[in-house]
């Protein structure tokens, strides 16, 4: 009785192994990325689309560079000192990425996997103080990691002690744009990570953003746009000499014809002299 007992039970965790495989098989398969950068006229930015089950799920256009620390043994063969790798974002770059109903991944590698770029996305509930909306949805990026080989010969020259590191955010709330909107963002927006190389800075310069990974309405197509505050403050600064022109000139003309309307009253019409005797003296 106790064979068969452990046969049983052996029988249905091989089940659920098998259908816990199956699942995760057929979720990749209803799974696809594609790096669709060659329809970008920049050459500089990229273009990432992550389906699922033959809708877009999630889309992400960026121009990225990663500042990236690194030691080098001194000339005198003691001492290290600290150079810098500027590595641009290529295009061509690989692409995978999930969807979900309130998390979302997209991550980016090349180089042999040299570099892997992983942002994580997330919706959150949020209470407003408007009584007429008690809650808001709004999704935001979380989370930023920079997986890189410093034993990388093209960036990395001469690296001392080269070999893999990761670089992450701590506690990051970035690109917080409504519910339902893609966050659009000419601008650059600038990102600092922490190493396992002995903690050191990544800086992540990021512009020409357009993201959007939840709520897709349209495949291929993102919805309405969220401008990121630095760009509504350069529209604002664009646009404010315009209205203060137009306001200025519509004063001018306003106190032009309140100037002429009040010379027109004021105007004294002529005197005819009554007496027509004083007519052969004019």
């Amino acid at each position: 009785m106790e064979l068969r007992s452990f046969s049983t039970m052996d029988t249905a965790r091989l089940v659920l192994y098998l259908l816990g495989t199956v699942t995760r098989l057929v979720v990749m398969a209803e799974q696809e990325s594609e790096n669709l950068s060659g329809l970008s006229n920049n050459p500089d930015k990229d273009i990432f689309a992550v389906r699922e089950n033959g809708t877009t799920c999630l889309m992400a256009e960026f121009a990225g560079r990663f500042m990236i620390p690194y030691d080098v043994l001194a000339l005198n063969g003691i001492d290290l000192i600290t150079e810098t790798a500027s590595v641009t974002l290529p295009r061509g770059a690989g692409v995978e990425g999930r969807c979900g109903p309130n998390e979302a991944e997209l991550h980016i590698f090349w180089a042999n996997n040299a570099y892997i770029f992983r942002l994580f996305f997330v919706k959150e509930t949020r209470h407003t103080k408007d009584p007429n909306q008690k809650e808001s949805e709004i999704w935001k990026i979380n989370k930023v990691q920079l997986v890189y080989d410093t034993s990388e010969t093209t960036h990395f020259i001469s690296a001392y002690n080269p070999g893999k590191h990761t670089a992450n955010s701590h506690k990051l709330s970035a690109f917080v744009t409504p519910g339902g909107r893609s966050y659009v963002c000419t601008a650059q927006q600038t990102l600092t990570l922490l190493s396992t190389d002995h903690q050191k800075g990544v800086t992540i310069a990021l512009s020409d953003i357009h993201i959007q990974p939840f709520d897709i309405q349209n495949d291929f197509m993102f919805s309405d746009s969220y401008k990121c505050i630095t760009d509504q403050h350069e529209q604002l600064e664009e646009t404010l000499p315009l209205v203060l022109g137009l306001v200025l000139g519509l004063i001018i003309v306003i106190t032009l014809a309140i100037y002429h309307f009040h010379l027109k009253l004021t105007a004294q019409e002529p005197q005819l002299p009554r007496d027509r005797s004083l007519y052969k003296n004019m």
